[in-house]
């Protein structure tokens, strides 16, 4: 059995003392301490696309160095996001994923095809009509834990109970609905909402979109925590109105990597900085790691333990994943460790370090 010592961040508060662990989470004891290390739940993303320099769509052993690179940064959980492409392309991919037995990897989000072509962002084009069949297809090779759809695109909104009973997390995102087709959308049964504010009709006072119909109806959302894809304050507005508004990477092939062009999918997208774009300029995913998302995400005000709410317990709880997201016992031992500037020092996935 292993232990750690120092200030552990649980569900219910910081607690200073010392955690004891195999796979799982044995005990928790509190007491006094020397060190400042802090112990958090290991950060759980849901939108991920790539990293150090491999995106998910090439398949092949793509998933299994994407995860090890985000691992390093304090992803212990993920699903694999893959973008609009055909058939035979998002075939490929989810064999890769499905062949990858990292457990970090929990399943797919699937972001595209299903989708509105006046919203695609950095999607390729190739957005395609709702295909139950096809989902049923590509669900056998590998789990879809969540379906990013736009509303208005469906032709019966009773097709989001059908993904639901079947295990899947719907996601309003890509989107041109009204604020009415959104919130009837989150009345069928959508759980969520993809990257907020990005690829979606925006809020005006008169025609709220979707990012108003999320704002007065969600209580889950994704956003982009890199500060180029949304303002701080737009941020802070979605904190007080949206109760699990949860953080994600967004991440490209680009995450770890210098300056330069990668893939995103089938176009070529350009870091430079901090951010990551099509040569059009268009925003396309990030060149985020769940550590800097945390850091950002302390630099808005917030304190740590709701940053840590917010990259771990609340993803774990809209996709259904109770062994996870927060430290207490039985809970897996999948830890993140921090010196007092925030860096990590340690990631442990299942009890073991890595």
């Amino acid at each position: 059995m292993t232990s750690l010592k120092g200030k552990i961040v649980t569900a219910k508060g910081i607690v200073e003392g010392e955690i004891f662990f195999d796979q799982k989470i044995k005990r928790i004891e509190k007491r006094k301490v020397r060190t400042k290390n802090l112990i958090l739940p290991g950060f759980i993303d849901l939108h991920l696309h790539g990293g150090g320099g491999r995106d998910l769509m090439e398949g092949g052993d793509a998933a299994c160095a994407i995860s090890t690179l985000h691992a390093r940064f304090g992803t212990t959980s993920c699903l694999a996001a893959v973008t609009t492409a055909s058939e035979i392309e998002l075939v490929k991919a989810l064999i890769g994923i499905h062949k990858c037995d990292r457990p970090s990897i929990l399943g797919v989000h699937l972001e595209g095809p299903y989708i509105n072509d006046e919203k695609l962002g950095a999607q390729p084009k190739g957005a395609r009509k709702f295909d139950l069949e096809e989902i049923k297809r590509l669900h056998a090779i590998a789990p879809l834990r969540i379906i990013t759809l736009a509303p208005e695109c469906l032709d019966d909104l009773n097709f989001i109970s059908v993904l639901t009973n079947m295990g899947m997390v719907v996601q309003i995102g890509h989107s041109n609905a009204s604020y009415e087709q959104g919130a009837q959308a989150l009345q069928a049964g959508a759980k969520s909402v993809t990257h907020l504010y990005n690829a979606m009709s925006g809020l005006n006072h008169r025609a709220p979109g979707v990012v108003g119909a999320a704002l007065a109806n969600a209580e889950f959302a994704e956003i982009i925590i890199d500060l180029v894809h949304v303002h701080p304050g737009a941020i802070k507005s979605a904190l007080r109105a949206i109760p699990k508004l949860y953080f994600v990477t967004d991440a490209t092939a680009a995450s770890g990597m210098p300056d330069g062009s990668y893939k995103l999918g089938t176009q070529t997208v350009h870091k430079c900085e901090n951010g990551v774009r099509l040569q059009d300029g268009t925003l396309a995913g990030s060149c985020l790691t769940m550590q800097q998302v945390f850091k950002n995400a302390l630099s808005l005000g917030l304190a740590v333990e709701e940053v840590s709410r917010r990259c771990s317990l609340y993803p774990a709880e809209l996709i259904g994943a109770k062994d996870r997201g927060r430290l207490a016992v039985k809970m897996l031992a999948d830890l993140v460790v921090m010196d007092e500037d925030y860096n990590i020092t340690d990631v442990y996935l299942e009890g073991k370090k890595i």
